[in-house]
């Protein structure tokens, strides 16, 4: 075995995946190991996704995302990675590209119970689980998903945890999706990156995290439309990221700020005076703003909003 490459240990299960209809490729993964999401996940836009794992080969992930990125399908990528390692036996490889070839390989050496099923569009693989069981459920719970990839490859995760996952139990988790098509800018092109690092219930708190992400998007799509001057479509964004992370303060507090720009100010004191009884250091934050322009209001408006609070 190259022992440059054994010395990471993640026995895990995962999911490599490509949206036919957006085109978005990702993986997502748990282990009972910290820190999964360093090493077993790869993916880049208009390029592919890759899930190294069990005795890890580290270099499969950006050596794979090359050969992909000079053209080679998936399944010749895979052949070439393992061809050339002495460690094969030990490792376990899936490979989905941008037009949805997908290979994975499986050695004879990983830690029973391991395995992998390759579908269309996506490879679901698994070693030292506690059955054979955990990866035919991720294979027959993302197909019977619907909605977007992220969301998908999260249900996967739960189906192999509810049929058994990782013999040792859990620990961390993550979860990757890039675009279809790269537009040169690596922070526009990553879609989705999220981990859980160290958690009781990693892909639990993967799902929760994965929620909160959507909300945050409707505060965008919140933002943006104000910039169009699209105020019915922000109110309707920003009710939507409320709805779904009710207790979030700092969601409530950039709403009331938009109310109070759109000249709505009986609706925005009702939620500042929730914000500032919360925390009074949305109050001081509130006295800065309008030297910025981000609340543009009379100077009686604002005497009616720090009113609210006396610090």
């Amino acid at each position: 075995m190259n022992k440059a490459f054994s010395n990471k240990l993640a026995h895990t299960y995962s999911i490599v995946a490509r949206d036919p209809q957006s085109g978005e490729m990702g993986v997502a993964v748990q282990s009972h190991w910290f820190s999964v999401g360093s090493i077993v996940p790869w993916a880049e836009a208009g390029v592919g996704a890759i899930a190294t794992q069990s005795f890890v080969n580290v270099s499969f992930g950006p050596r794979g995302l090359q050969r992909l990125r000079e053209g080679k399908t998936a399944p010749e990528v895979v052949k070439e990675l393992i061809a050339a390692d002495e460690g094969r036996d030990v490792r376990q490889l899936a490979i989905v590209d941008s037009k949805g070839n997908v290979a994975a390989h499986t050695g004879a050496k990983c830690v029973p119970e391991a395995g992998h099923h390759i579908g269309d569009n996506y490879s679901v693989q698994a070693n030292l689980m506690l059955n054979d069981r955990v990866w035919p459920a991720m294979a027959e719970a993302f197909e019977a998903s619907s909605g977007h990839l992220a969301e998908r490859m999260v249900a996967a995760l739960e189906a192999a945890q509810e049929a058994g996952g990782d013999i040792r139990g859990k620990q961390s988790a993550a979860l990757v999706v890039v675009k279809a098509r790269s537009t040169g800018k690596i922070w526009e092109d990553r879609v989705i990156d999220l981990r859980v690092e160290d958690h009781p219930e990693p892909v639990q708190e993967l799902k929760r995290l994965l929620q909160v992400f959507r909300a945050y998007e409707y505060m965008n799509a919140g933002d943006l439309a104000m910039e169009r001057n699209d105020v019915d479509g922000a109110l309707k964004a920003y009710g939507a990221a409320r709805a779904m992370f009710p207790d979030n303060l700092e969601m409530k507090y950039w709403h009331a700020v938009a109310l109070a720009n759109l000249g709505m100010m009986d609706d925005a004191l009702a939620v500042f005076r929730e914000v500032f009884e919360a925390d009074h250091h949305w109050w001081l934050l509130t006295q800065r703003l309008p030297g910025v322009g981000l609340l543009e209001v009379s100077r009686e408006d604002l005497e009616r909003i720090l009113a609210l609070h006396q610090g």
